[in-house]
């Protein structure tokens, strides 16, 4: 089982291994957008990059970056994720909306 905690929202969920962090998001109304996000997100497919969680702890639980994930998150650290692309297979601590 995969505990995924928000970190802001002081919510956790608990998740089958390799659920999809932005489907287990948006099932509970964790918020994972800003105002232009929420106007333009893409629905999930790893076009637009308005998903961008931070990964507090946790990162060896989830899979690894996806090809579309490499192309938008270029200039991130290595802790940001797009959640829409990333499974989670384990404990893990998220951030939602970080600071850019």
């Amino acid at each position: 089982m995969a505990n995924i905690t928000f970190v802001k929202e002081g919510q956790e969920i608990i998740a089958a291994d390799g659920a999809n962090l932005r489907e287990k998001a948006v099932q509970q109304n964790i918020d994972l957008y800003t105002l232009r996000g929420k106007l333009m997100n893409c629905g999930g497919y790893g076009q637009c990059g308005t998903c961008i969680v931070e990964i507090e702890s946790g990162m060896e639980n989830l899979s690894p970056r996806t090809e579309a994930e490499q192309r938008k998150l270029r200039k991130y650290p290595e802790s940001y994720r797009l959640a829409c692309q990333t499974l989670v297979n384990g404990p893990v601590r998220v951030i939602a909306k970080p600071q850019r």
